[in-house]
């Protein structure tokens, strides 16, 4: 305990005596900075967004269509024309 309240002394202390850079971020590299934490940040809501709205997306899906097993994936047409009871296109006669 005492080690952590001497080292959050001493980097209060160490902050406080600072002094400033005295550096120039010209307006070129302070747009390109904050173009790219823009272009972050909006990478990282849109991936969250994403991650989120998946499940709702689904849930909505499957309620519009009611009765329906998804299988993970689109049927192909001869698969679908063999559900329907439809002779398939595929008949092997050209």
């Amino acid at each position: 305990m005492r080690k952590t309240i001497a080292a959050t002394t001493f980097a209060l202390l160490a902050l406080g005596v600072t002094e400033s850079a005295l550096a120039y971020v010209g307006p070129g590299a302070g747009l390109s900075l904050l173009g790219a934490l823009w272009g972050l940040l909006l990478a990282v809501v849109a991936a969250l967004g994403f991650i989120v709205l998946w499940p709702l997306r689904r849930m909505l899906k499957r309620r519009r269509t009611p009765g329906t097993v998804t299988t993970g994936g689109p049927q192909s047409s001869a698969a679908q024309a063999a559900h329907d009871g439809a002779p398939s296109s595929r008949s092997g006669a050209s």
